[in-house]
């Protein structure tokens, strides 16, 4: 039997292997640096790892062929595509990655002291989780596992075959449950929160595991093009399609939190680290849906009226759930959580557009179009609202209940105003990014006959507007009870005043000028099969 050596496009995949060997590296910081200069090292290290790639994945779209349909290539022998989409993706991944580690790196919110645990092993409450506290112990095993979860997520969206994306899926997802219950206060709700998502986790893996064998069993491949042959041409076997295609989309729906498997979204959002939520709200959503696209156009477009019917019933029952269950929330950060729900469900609502380029009129915005954009803009006002968030604080440390914000906007009229903005766009209110985000995804769903859909959407966006606006006039207008304690803002460090910044003015940006970043999503193509 000859060995056939295994060829690697070590270019194309350089963003990739950048940021694998960035965690790497961050591990073997932690085995030989001296305690003292560990945090300042692991800064650097995913600061300029993450920096790399970034320039890296320019370079590499850039370097694709000419626009179209078959701008791009299928590498590491069919394992991985790198093409417009993916490398589209992989900007947006690595641009909330440089702002995941600003808010990691915050100290100067809590005393002077990181927002992770000092020690993870240590019980709340304990003599050992005091003098963890106390000797100013700092948890720098967090950048590895970031930079770890990142790569996760680049091979996550431009996965080949289901194989490597089951395998991708959970390099992204296990980081991302320690980080979960890695926060220095609130320890309980912290480790609550890990485990639930754990659990949880554990059990959507499986059912994306059971349907990579389905479909496998139906199309005697795991990669994505032979998938499609099979469902183009095959005529028998349509129950393992249909069963193994349910059980990939319950693992992929968990992962942006869509209902029925959102549960985890609010305690998990919650309980976690909020830089920890900052990061993931993004990146793990933009991740996700960058493999949710792939799958559906490339490995099973030629079976959408198959799943269309459940896509449908999905975004709707997302897009209303989030934004009712949001209504009733009195904390900010489960507020956030359930509008994140709600974010799902409109987006779900572009992925319903599914249509060839021949298809569209000319100057028509695409299905992957409208989802690309809207991840970005999603992705700068959830960041930005967490790392808000995280400098709303009283004696006891982080404050996310409404009743904390009250008067917040007289106090901290500057920070008051910015998130006000952010929540503005979340709600799709003109002169943002999140009106022509929300515009875009409901054209395209349109103009698929999805109009049912897009009736529920407006309905949602109409039902969220009273819980963002509900939350502003709690800041601006609602005077604090006699005798209740309020939160202030922290002074932020210069890394997070400046996430926060770029967050505000890209939010802006792109509401007023979106033609350059639509652009930009136009010219990425579609997927190379």
């Amino acid at each position: 039997m000859d060995y056939l050596k295994p060829t690697l496009e070590y270019a194309e995949l350089s963003p990739l292997l950048i940021v694998f060997g960035a965690a790497l590296l961050g591990v073997a910081v932690e085995a030989f640096a001296p305690r003292s200069r560990r945090h300042t090292v692991q800064v650097v290290v995913a600061g300029v790892g993450t920096v790399a790639a970034l320039a890296a994945t320019v370079a590499v779209g850039v370097g694709l062929d000419a626009a179209g349909s078959g701008r791009g290539l299928v590498g590491a022998e069919g394992s991985i595509v790198v093409d417009g989409p993916a490398t589209f993706i992989w900007g947006l991944i690595l641009v909330f990655t440089l702002a995941g580690v600003a808010l990691f790196a915050e100290h100067k919110v809590d005393q002077g002291v990181s927002v992770f645990a000092g020690q993870a092993a240590a019980l709340p409450g304990t003599d050992a989780e005091r003098e963890a506290s106390t000797r100013g112990l700092v948890h720098t095993e967090v950048y590895p596992l970031l930079m770890f979860s990142v790569g996760g997520m680049l091979l996550f969206a431009a996965s080949g075959d289901l194989l490597t994306m089951f395998v991708a899926l959970e390099v992204l997802s296990l980081p991302l449950y320690l980080l979960s219950g890695l926060a220095r206060r609130r320890r309980l709700l912290s480790q609550e929160a890990a485990m639930k998502y754990f659990l949880l986790g554990a059990f959507s893996s499986g059912f994306f595991l059971y349907g990579v064998a389905l479909l496998y069993g139906f199309a005697g491949s795991m990669d994505l093009a032979a998938i499609d042959q099979a469902v183009v041409n095959r005529t028998d076997g349509r129950d393992l399609l249909l069963i193994g295609t349910a059980m990939l989309a319950v693992g992929l729906l968990f992962k942006v939190g869509a209902v029925p498997f959102h549960a985890w979204t609010p305690d998990v959002y919650q309980g976690a680290p909020t830089a920890v939520t900052a990061f993931m709200s993004a990146a793990t959503k933009i991740a996700a849906f960058g493999a949710i696209l792939r799958l559906f156009y490339v490995g099973l477009g030629g079976s959408r009226w198959d799943w269309g019917p459940m896509m449908w019933v999905v975004a709707i029952l997302t897009m209303l759930v989030g934004s009712v269950l949001a209504v009733v929330q009195t904390d900010v950060k489960r507020m956030l959580a359930y509008s994140s729900v709600a974010h799902t469900g409109f987006l779900l609502t572009g992925v319903l557009g599914l249509q060839s380029a021949g298809e569209l009129a000319d100057g028509q915005v695409t299905s992957l179009q409208a989802v690309l954009f809207y991840l970005a803009t999603y992705g700068f006002a959830t960041v930005g609202a967490f790392a808000i968030v995280a400098l709303v604080r009283d004696a006891a440390g982080e404050a996310s209940a409404f009743s904390r914000w009250t008067g917040l906007g007289k106090r901290s009229p500057l920070v008051a105003a910015a998130f006000a903005f952010l929540l503005l766009s979340m709600a799709g209110i003109p002169l943002t990014s999140g009106f022509v985000g929300k515009w875009a995804v409901f054209t395209v769903a349109m103009s698929s006959g999805a109009w049912p859909v897009v009736l529920v959407a407006i309905a949602s966006s109409i039902i969220a507007v009273s819980f963002y606006v509900g939350l502003i006039k709690v800041m601006f207008v609602t005077d604090p009870e006699p005798g209740t304690e309020v939160a202030s803002v922290t002074t932020p460090s210069f890394a997070t005043s400046i996430t926060i910044a770029v967050c505000v003015a890209m939010t802006l940006v792109l509401g007023l000028v979106p033609g350059p970043l639509l652009d930009l999503a136009a010219e990425a193509g579609t997927f190379v099969r």
